[in-house]
């Protein structure tokens, strides 16, 4: 049986968050999750944005922890080697009606101290974005809306975590939580029972089945699926910034963006599901995205897109950001109502969440020797010449391109494999390093990868999966 101080449920951006914070302090942490890699199931599957805040409820927790999350990126992403960019979104007014709500838009945004939020012009905005409907009649500008890689976010906070004495168990599924004497002493999960001082439910989706085993479930999660759109990085039409539609009470609202690494990204949907698994798009809530899109911006290409995906928010019933702890409960800290902000505001529910422990009574000892840089896998196609030179001297693999579309090379593949979270699959691949995230989608690298998996795994080629265990790439052999 495993023993730690603190045992973390969910290895999506809030529970890699809490885990990497906690390990500033002398404790032993543990993160567990059912999947086979870090990133949960709406952490690698959203919008890639770093809000501001200026359009939550003022007053609410959500608030005040994406606001203070907002500025702390700048720092953290030099310090954990995460590509982010700090682009700005626009939000326009096509309509009459759109153009009567920035007022009140803007005051929301003051209430929730973002103030650098500013009007601009039909003419400013056309300036700015020149593929924006011409009938806009002016609009907001949001310089700290920013754009982040969300793979590589989710992925360098478990690293440096690591770095600091965290243990990630992955395939670790918590089938239930034992509680003596009015407190949490042990989680059962398939892989054994694992003691614990302290249990943080960060579970996301599943956040509200956790809660069910110490009997807390006062909410269930309801599922908002969102498709989107990724669009060709030769696409014909593309915007300099994020440009957001007016919002609503259920969504933010179908977007356009940049990515950090040049596509554009069309969605999402807001569509309220039972299911916790389907993450499949239709036809019509794709056709929604070109309708209201192009509503925006009339010139979109949707006809260059190179995939669609979906990914589901963790919609809380009643709706709220809570993080809770119970009289009658000790060791429990529960967490549910992460949203469309969950990606952003993760670093502040990890301090937020640190504070909660030490109100509780755990011995927070300030670690002096907390690492806190990390230094990411080369990305071969961003160095100069003389580098990738360099490079290839150091390590021959990085001489063989794998990912024409990406230029991922075999050094980087094999680098994943060993990082200290490694890549196992096919997806974990994709999302470190964007080998099958190309134009062809894995058309031409694909079965090179299959193979440098098999080899440096040391597994048949028709064990190595997708994901999740027994989604074979390789289903037998045909001679």
């Amino acid at each position: 049986m495993l023993k730690t101080d603190v045992l973390v449920i969910g290895a999506g951006a809030v529970g890699t968050a809490i885990t990497r914070e906690l390990t500033k302090y002398k404790l032993d942490v543990i993160c567990v999750d059912k999947n086979d890699d870090v990133g949960g199931d709406c952490s690698k599957s959203n919008s890639a944005i770093i809000h501001t805040g200026y359009d939550a409820s003022p007053g609410t927790l959500e608030s005040e922890l994406v606001v203070a999350a907002n500025p702390r990126y700048d720092q953290l992403c030099e310090d954990l080697d995460i590509p982010f960019s700090r682009i700005g979104a626009i939000l326009p007014a096509i309509t009459d009606e759109q153009f009567a709500q920035l007022p009140a838009i803007k005051e929301k945004a003051l209430k929730n101290r973002v103030y650098d939020i500013e009007y601009r012009s039909k003419e400013q905005l056309l300036e700015m974005e020149p593929e924006l409907n011409p009938d806009v009649k002016g609009g907001l500008w949001i310089p700290r809306e920013s754009i982040i890689d969300p793979f590589l976010f989710v992925v360098a906070m478990a690293e440096n975590a690591v770095a600091n004495g965290a243990r990630f168990l992955l395939e670790t599924e918590v089938t239930g939580i034992d509680v003596e004497d009015g407190k949490v002493v042990r989680a059962k999960t398939t892989a054994g029972d694992i003691e614990a001082k302290y249990i943080i439910n960060a579970a996301g989706l599943h956040c509200d089945e956790v809660a069910d085993m110490v009997g807390k479930a006062d909410y269930t999660v309801v599922p908002r699926k969102g498709q989107f759109y990724i669009l060709d990085k030769n696409t014909s039409c593309k915007v300099n910034h994020i440009v957001l539609p007016i919002p609503t009470k259920v969504t933010k609202g179908k977007l356009m963006t940049p990515t950090m690494h040049g596509n554009m990204l069309v969605g999402p949907t807001a569509e309220d599901q039972l299911d916790k698994k389907d993450k499949s798009t239709n036809a019509a809530g794709l056709a929604s995205i070109r309708d209201d899109v192009s509503k925006l911006i009339p010139n979109v290409q949707l006809r260059d897109t190179i995939t669609q995906y979906s990914g589901l928010r963790a919609n809380r019933n009643p709706e709220g950001l809570r993080i809770d702890v119970y009289d009658d409960l000790g060791g429990y800290i529960n967490l549910s109502g992460v949203r469309s902000t969950g990606l952003t505001n993760s670093v502040s529910i990890g301090t937020y969440v640190a504070d909660l422990m030490k109100k509780m009574g755990a011995e927070m000892v300030w670690k002096d020797n907390f690492i806190t840089k990390r230094k990411g896998i080369a990305r071969f196609h961003e160095l100069s010449l003389e580098e990738q030179e360099e490079l290839i001297k150091k390590n021959p693999l990085y001489g063989n391109i794998v990912c024409r579309c990406e230029t991922v090379t075999e050094g980087e593949i094999v680098d994943a494999i060993h990082a200290p979270i490694p890549a196992r699959s096919m997806d974990a691949i994709k999302r470190r390093l964007r080998a099958g995230m190309g134009r062809c989608q894995g058309g031409f690298c694909g079965p090179k990868v299959i193979e440098i998996l098999s080899r440096e795994l040391g597994i048949p080629t028709e064990q190595v999966c997708k994901n999740n265990k027994q989604s074979y790439m390789i289903c037998g052999k045909v001679k």
